[in-house]
Parts: C-alpha cells; sequence; structure tokens
C-alpha cells in the first residue's frame, strides 16, 4: 500500500487538522518536524497513541535536510570509544534499509591510507573489523584491505603520491529531508496527525504545574489556538533550549551548536567514481560522495551561535573545504568558482566543558522536567528510530499503557519492496515506461530514489493530464500528498534540486508555479513573493560571507 490514493496529507486539510487540534486532547503532542519528531511521532500512533505534531518551518527544515545524507555507523565514533553508539547505529542501517530501500542506499566508502594519515593499515584493519562485528556486517559487506593499485582502480582522481593502500567498508546513503517526509506521512497512514508551518509559542500546564498542552500559532493564517494533551515531548533540535527556556527549566546540560558545511560540484569537473571518506591536513576527514549528476564533499565542524533558521556559509568554511578537497584530489584543482551549491546545518550536541566540537559525543540524551515537559536531542540521523522508541517507552510507562515498538517492521510509506534488491528492478520498469513517453531515461533513478513507489502515481498523472514536463507531475504529487505549501518546500526539501540541480530551477519554477498558483490560491503578489524567495535562496547557495 503506498498510501497516496487514500492519504491526502496536503495544505487543503489544514483547517480540518485544525479544527482537530482544538477540539480532543491527545496522548502526546510532539514538538519538531525533524527526523526525531517524526520517528516519535510513527512510533506512538503505531503503538495506538494519539499525536499531535506541530513544526514551526517546513518539516525537516532544520537539521533533518541539512546532514551528509548517510545512514552511517560513525566509524570516527570508534575513536572517542562510543563502542555502544556505533553498535546501535550499526545496526539500524541494517533496518531503515529493509523498511526504505528505496531511500536507504547500499553506498561502498573508501578509506584511502596516506603517509602521515591519521590512521595506518594495521588500526585500519582492526577498526574496520571492530566496526563490522559491532553493527552485524555480513557476507561481501563485510571490510576489505586494498593495495595502493586497487584503490586508485576504484578512484583514479586520488593523490597519487602519498597513497599507500586503502579500506573499503560499507555504508548507505540517504535523502534526510525525504526519509523524514515518509516516515511522518507512515505515521499519518496510522493516525497521526500534524501541521508545518505551525509555532509553539508556550507550553500549556495544568492546576499541578503539569506540562498539558501548548499554545500555538499557525504562521500561515497568523491563527493562534492552543491543543491539549497527556504528554509534550520536545523534539526542536537545535531549538530544544528554546522550547526549555519557555518551560523555565533550562538549567544543568545545555545545547552546544556546532555547523556542518557541504559544497555541491557538478559531475563534470568532479567526476568522483566512488564514496571516500579521507584525511585533510588538520587531522580531520571529509565525505566525498557522488549523488547523481553531482558530487558533494563535507563537513566542517565549527562552534556556532548565530541565526539558527539560515545558517550562513563563510569564505572560511570553503576555503577549508577546497583546501581538503584539492589537497586529496589534486588534479582537480577547483576553485569558489565551481561550486554549484552549498548548505550548512547544525548539530544540537551536548555541551561538555573543555572539549573541541569534533570531541563532542553525538549520543542522544533525555531530559525531564520538574512540569514534565520531556526533552530529547543529541543523536544521528541513523539512530532516529531508537531514539523515537525511548520516548515512546518512557511516555508509555508514564500514561500507564503496556504496548511495544513495532518500528523495526513498519515499512516507510514508498518503499514497499519484497525486498531491497527490487528497487534496481523497478528502476529499470520506470526506465522503460519513460523511453515509451519520449521522457529522459536518466530521471528513473531520481524519481524512484525520490518516491519510490510512489513513481507509478506520478506517472498515472503525467499520462493522463498530458503535461509538457515530468517536473509538473512532481508538482502536483507534491502539493497533494506531501503538505508543500511554499515553492522552496518544492525545491529545497521535496526534491533537493536547489541543492542537486540547481541549473534548472528557474526554468522549471515557470513550469510549476501555476499549479502551485491554483491549489494553494495564491494571487499575483504572494506568487511574486514565493518566486524571489527560491530565486534568493538560490543565489545564496553560492553567496559566501
Amino acid at each position: 500500500m503506498t498510501g497516496t490514493k487514500h492519504n491526502k496529507f496536503n495544505a487543503k486539510k489544514r483547517e480540518e487538522v485544525k479544527s482537530t487540534f482544538k477540539q480532543k486532547e491527545f496522548d502526546i503532542i510532539v514538538i519538531g518536524g525533524g527526523i526525531t519528531g517524526a520517528g516519535i511521532a510513527l512510533d506512538a500512533a503505531a503503538r495506538g497513541l494519539s499525536v499531535a505534531l506541530l513544526e514551526k518551518q517546513d518539516y525537516a527544515a532544520g537539521t533533518s535536510s541539512r546532514s551528509t545524507k548517510l545512514i552511517h555507523g560513525g566509524l570516527r565514533y570508534l575513536k572517542q570509544l562510543e563502542v555502544k553508539l556505533v553498535a546501535d547505529v550499526g545496526k539500524e542501517r541494517a533496518i531503515a534499509y529493509k523498511n526504505a530501500p528505496h531511500l536507504v542506499v547500499p553506498e561502498k566508502m573508501l578509506l584511502p591510507l596516506v603517509k602521515g594519515g591519521s590512521l595506518g593499515k594495521f588500526t585500519t584493519n582492526i577498526a574496520l573489523w571492530v566496526y563490522d562485528w559491532l553493527a552485524g556486517v555480513k557476507g561481501d559487506d563485510r571490510r576489505k584491505m586494498l593495495s595502493k593499485k586497487l584503490t586508485l582502480e576504484k578512484e583514479p582522481l586520488l593523490r597519487n603520491d602519498i597513497l599507500v593502500g586503502g579500506g573499503y567498508y560499507a555504508e548507505y546513503r540517504t535523502d534526510d529531508a525525504r526519509l523524514t517526509l515518509e516516515v511522518l506521512k507512515t505515521a499519518y497512514q496510522y493516525g497521526a496527525l500534524s501541521l508545518n508551518y505551525c509555532e509553539v509559542s508556550e507550553i500549556k500546564y495544568n492546576e499541578k504545574n503539569k506540562a498539558s498542552g501548548v499554545y500555538c500559532t499557525d504562521i500561515l493564517s497568523n491563527e493562534n489556538f492552543e491543543i491539549q494533551a497527556k504528554k509534550v515531548v520536545n523534539a526542536a533540535g537545535p531549538w530544544c533550549d528554546i522550547i526549555r527556556k519557555k518551560d523555565n527549566s533550562l538549567k544543568g546540560k545545555k545545547l552546544h551548536l556546532t555547523k556542518g558545511v557541504h559544497l555541491v560540484f557538478s559531475k563534470n569537473r568532479f567526476p568522483l567514481q566512488q564514496s571516500v571518506y579521507f584525511d585533510v591536513p588538520d587531522g580531520r576527514m571529509l565525505f566525498a560522495i557522488p549523488r547523481l549528476n553531482s558530487a558533494y564533499v563535507g563537513t566542517t565542524d565549527t562552534n556556532y551561535n548565530d541565526n539558527l533558521e539560515n545558517p550562513n556559509v563563510t569564505m572560511e568554511d570553503v576555503d577549508y573545504l577546497l583546501k581538503g578537497i584539492n589537497n586529496m584530489f589534486p588534479s582537480l584543482e577547483l576553485t569558489v568558482n565551481d561550486i554549484e551549491s552549498s548548505w550548512s546545518g547544525l548539530r544540537p550536541l551536548i555541551h561538555e566543558e573543555g572539549k573541541d566540537p569534533s570531541e563532542l559525543s553525538r549520543k542522544d540524551e533525555v531530559f525531564i522536567s520538574d512540569t514534565g515537559l520531556i526533552t530529547i536531542t543529541g543523536g544521528k540521523l541513523t539512530g532516529y528510530r531508537l531514539m523515537a522508541k525511548k520516548i515512546v517507552d518512557l511516555v508509555s510507562k508514564e500514561l500507564n499503557l503496556i504496548n511495544r515498538c513495532k518500528t523495526e517492521d513498519i515499512t516507510i510509506n514508498g518503499g514497499e519492496f519484497r525486498y531491497p534488491n527490487q528497487v534496481g528492478q523497478y528502476i529499470n520498469t520506470v526506465k522503460t515506461k519513460l523511453r515509451t513517453l519520449k521522457i529522459d531515461q536518466n530521471k528513473a533513478e531520481y524519481l524512484v530514489r525520490n518516491y519510490g513507489k510512489q513513481t507509478d502515481t506520478i506517472l498515472d498523472d503525467y499520462t493522463s493530464k498530458k503535461r509538457k514536463n515530468i517536473v509538473e507531475s512532481e508538482m502536483w504529487f507534491c502539493l497533494n500528498f506531501e503538505s508543500v505549501c511554499t515553492l522552496e518546500d518544492f525545491f529545497s526539501r521535496r526534491t533537493g534540486k536547489l541543492n542537486f540541480d540547481s541549473q534548472n530551477v528557474l526554468s522549471e519554477i515557470n513550469l510549476v508555479l501555476p499549479l502551485a498558483q491554483s491549489f494553494l490560491e495564491w494571487d499575483e503578489e504572494e506568487s511574486k513573493k514565493q518566486v524571489n524567495k527560491v530565486k534568493n535562496k538560490l543565489a545564496s547557495k553560492t553567496d559566501f560571507v
């Protein structure tokens, strides 16, 4: 069941959702529509709890659309002896792959071993063996140690003079925003209700001074209303401490925000064949990942205390990454003019006195205030399901409910494949359809990796409505089934085009704008505003401060 034909998860449902929000008491309110909040909503709804989720921006607009886009086990956390973290997220990779095989894609990682690098052959071999063992990796996915010759065959662009060999091990890549959205849509199928662009202004308390709901504002209509609930969960990522402050419970441990920047290059300019995790001169490591017609590199790890909604990309960030790339891939001679796009995201880590950003733990932590507000923060994209389980177990216990977590076996929306290897077969089927429809076959991989089985619904619309371009059917689909409220929602978090297809965004705006105007009832002034926002966002992707 794709759910798309039955579940109209869209902006026209806002009034209906708000009406339900105002009328009933929910078991749980979740503040934050990133991957952690989405995971909690799905887990709770699957166990039969009534759920209201609120996100003040678009779903996944914060950290959950700005990561390195890997479902990875965190090899470097072995260095920090975070053994349980590595074991947990290693096993979670396999679960994520099973439940969303269109979005969680096996991606072998190459670890070049270089003279004077942070890892030698012996230590790398041991580290990768421990990594595989902790994560339960089996068969062909187990690590291999490669000679210099084999390493260069995997990635010819690597620097030849300092290379001594390589490690080769299993990881997975994803689209973080799409994963968040599909988890939310799956939660919706189980009865969870959610609103994007709805900000929590205050926590509501009962006569015993216990959190019993929230006061919130629909940002699109400026309407204020309140929602009642037995439990309130704060999963607001970088905004968690702002919510704790509203609750007067910001004491003890606090957040330490660090910024991670990524740069995107065209495949022509950076023809990367293979995902690489490589040393940079200061002792840190960077990822370089091929994706469709692009390659992207990240990430930085610096302290951040500025605007949370739009963390900037500085020339210092850009210079650092370019220096790292050109050190390991010297033949490229990449410059700032080669950058097609960029993004910057914030890690909501727990502050530890005296530690550098890269040394801070990636473990999640739960705080329970005197009012009963439950906050979860820290953690990694890969561990979202376990974080959700931890919270829903806690809420269930406090509500005297006996239920168990079911999400290990819940297929994520769009991923209805009996076996993960069927995704490749489905991509070939879509290629055949596209050939018949005279659409570029290369779009098949993009469509299936974005929408999974829901690609059928998009192609049905394309043929039945006699569209000029497939992007129109994508917009139709996202308006009807994916709660798109702005043009940026579509180009940034539903399709990833602002990052990975920036060259075509301006021409595609003209194709999709009439559909958005009609569905969302925009007048000319609002339409201009929406177009300018996307244009400004596009410009900011290569405008560094």
